[in-house]
């Protein structure tokens, strides 16, 4: 009898137990069959699972102490489970939870227990003492937990721990989906936890998977505080600013050895979170407004630019020259398109391995050219852009569309359901792209055949996101606009793209040099005379020494040169340090463009958030150019901003 039928013959066997059966008749029914899985079974290795050199002939689990069928597929299923999706080694199975395993199989046999399914306590065999004792606990409670929540049919949203792969719309990029991510609200107070994960359902199909686990982590950190000084269920309605400034000394002692930007999260998140829940009108929402509860000076200040941009990793030029040139080298063979987009986009990895056979490449009408220009197209997961699309080489085009051609020729629903350009077509990961550690581990092999040295005469380490970094400082160095540059990397803040786009310290002294060359400065002359103000345009030569004037899309910011920007989440459309005039009209016509496409795409792939959002920026941009076009200038302080040389 096969290991399916014999596990069907239960009667009772209903539409879980059924799923769980049809999971361990994986790889042969091996795990179904056997009761002592041993780690020299060829079963593993076809699961993918990692087993240790030393381990071979290892028992890794003993499940015969289990008398109750039901149980004992429960357990199974736990384990495999938690090995496949890597929660766990079998490495560390064996050594932590090798006897526990089969003290718990025995233990719950002698009681008459038949599932793991709602088990909430559990007494200890008197035998098991200090570490055996806590790996006995810690067994038993997290696979109860685990079970308990498998058995559950309500709402994925509605449970207290979330899997994202069974959340509709949850923003997860390709290469997350080996592993499976989850979001823990057990530690939430339960007054508070319904209303936190419905804060977060809305979030979670809006951005991506590691900013929700990053915001939730300063969510139950906020509630724990507030509960471990004494507060209890109603707080959050009744908060005062007094309360607030308690949390900002909390806050101050804990996290007094963490880096400015963790300080700083500990209070931007849970401002974000407050003000959600007060504009949706939660009904546990804070009486008083946010902006009289947490102040802006309230929020500690992150690193500042220039640190931030000396944390960014480039690529050496000698370095960078040696790996291009041996690019063809690189072997596996598949990883080297990988490669080759990651130079000529400046994408993050996950967006390159996301990207999907039949709709990465386009081609769109050059006025200038007058011809078609191939663009790369592709789901920035990150940042919640739906289809970026970035003008390429045309013989990296070419590659595309020879590897695109290729995958789909081997594609079916069954191998590549999702139409990944750079799909793996078998094993465990079938479905699913190549993963961007294994990338990394075949370049870095490369340098080391290769023997690609550093300036210390070592092995240059290689980190995938590096390639990103160099891109940006390209794009500068050839003197592209910074808004340009933010729209290639598909960033949603300038100021990230700023602490990326920095020339380096070769183009920094040309640059200087092509200056020295035009003589600019005289000591002896005169100072220069106050230029006649127009009616429309803008004197950069002029601008008051306290004022940053830094170049942003559609404008200029005249920001005062010693206060933080407060518009980084925001358009700078909307600050009352912006500047615009008439130069900037093709800049909004041309944005405008855009956006109503995206808007005619966000309709079409059914994303009503993205529209909305679009079309309050159409409506922001449309407003503004209408202004330009009868004010001339626009600015809220005219022409205060120049000083007089005069």
């Amino acid at each position: 009898m096969g290991a399916l039928a014999y596990a069907l013959a239960w009667e009772e066997a209903d539409d879980k137990y059924r799923e769980m059966t049809e999971y361990l008749s994986s790889e042969g029914g091996y795990w179904l069959r056997e009761d002592k899985w041993s780690m020299d079974a060829a079963a593993f290795k076809e699961a993918g699972i990692a087993v240790p050199e030393e381990g071979k002939n290892w028992i890794l689990a003993d499940f015969s102490a289990y008398r109750s069928g039901k149980l004992k597929q429960e357990m199974k299923y736990y384990y495999l489970w938690s090995m496949k999706g890597k929660w766990v080694t079998a490495n560390g199975l064996y050594r932590n939870y090798g006897r526990a395993v089969q003290k718990l199989g025995e233990y719950m046999t002698a009681k008459g227990m038949e599932s793991l399914n709602g088990l909430e306590a559990l007494s200890e065999p008197e035998e098991l003492e200090g570490t055996e004792r806590r790996c006995y606990q810690h067994l038993y409670q997290t696979a109860a937990r685990f079970i308990t929540d498998f058995y559950d049919d309500r709402e994925e949203t509605e449970k207290d721990v979330w899997i994202l792969a069974r959340i509709p719309g949850v923003k997860q990029s390709a290469a997350d989906k080996r592993i499976n991510h989850s979001l823990d609200f057990r530690e939430i107070p339960l007054y508070y936890r319904d209303m936190v994960k419905q804060y977060m359902a809305r979030l979670i199909v809006r951005r991506s998977y590691s900013l929700c686990q990053e915001k939730l982590v300063y969510i139950r950190y906020f509630f724990r505080v507030f509960y471990k000084n004494g507060y209890e269920n109603g707080f959050l309605e009744a908060l005062r600013r007094q309360d607030m400034e308690k949390y900002l000394g909390w806050v101050a002692a804990d996290y007094a050895d963490k880096n400015a930007t963790v300080r700083s999260k500990t209070v931007l998140y849970i401002r974000h979170f407050i003000d959600y829940i007060q504009l949706a009108e939660y009904e546990q929402a804070p009486v008083k407004d946010v902006t009289r509860l947490l102040f802006d000076d309230d929020i500690p200040r992150r690193e500042r630019a220039e640190d931030t941009r000396n944390k960014v990793k480039y690529i050496p030029e000698p370095v960078k020259e040696q790996l291009d040139a041996s690019v063809q080298e690189l072997e596996p063979e598949e990883m080297r398109p990988v490669y080759i987009l990651l130079r000529e986009s400046g994408w993050r990895g996950t967006d390159i391995l996301n990207l999907r056979y039949d709709n990465c490449l386009d081609y769109l009408w050059s006025e200038k050219e007058k011809e078609y220009i191939p663009y790369l197209c592709g789901e920035i997961t990150k940042t919640g852009i739906p289809v970026l699309k970035i003008p390429i080489r045309r013989e990296v085009a070419g590659m595309v569309k020879e590897l695109a051609d290729k995958v789909k020729e081997h594609s079916t629903e069954e191998n590549n359901p999702e139409h990944y350009l750079f799909n793996t077509f078998e094993g465990k990961n079938k479905g699913l792209p190549y993963s961007k550690p294994a990338f990394s581990k075949a370049v870095q092999e490369l340098i080391n055949k290769k023997g690609i040295l550093d300036g210390n005469g070592k092995l240059y380490h290689f980190r995938a996101h590096s390639l990103r970094h160099t891109r940006a400082m390209e794009y500068t160095e050839q003197g592209m606009a910074i808004g340009i540059i933010q729209q290639i990397l598909g960033h949603c803040s300038i100021q990230m793209t700023v602490h990326y786009s920095k020339v380096s310290e070769n183009m920094l002294y040309e640059k200087w040099k092509e200056t020295e060359k035009l003589e600019l400065l005289h000591l002896d002359s005169r100072p220069p005379q106050k230029a006649p103000v127009k009616e429309e345009g803008l004197h950069y030569d002029f601008i008051r020494k306290n004022l940053d004037a830094v170049k942003v899309p559609f404008g200029v910011c005249f920001k005062p040169s010693k206060l933080p920007c407060h518009q980084q989440m925001n358009h700078c459309i909307e600050c009352a340090n912006f500047c615009t005039c008439k130069d900037n009209i093709p800049e909004y016509e041309a944005e405008i463009g855009r956006v109503k496409e995206q808007i005619e795409l966000g309709v079409s792939l059914g994303r009503n958030d993205w529209v909305e959002k679009n079309q309050n920026y159409l409506k922001t941009l449309e407003k503004m150019l209408g202004r330009i076009q009868t004010e001339g200038l626009v600015h809220k302080n005219g022409y205060i901003r120049e000083e007089c040389n005069g």
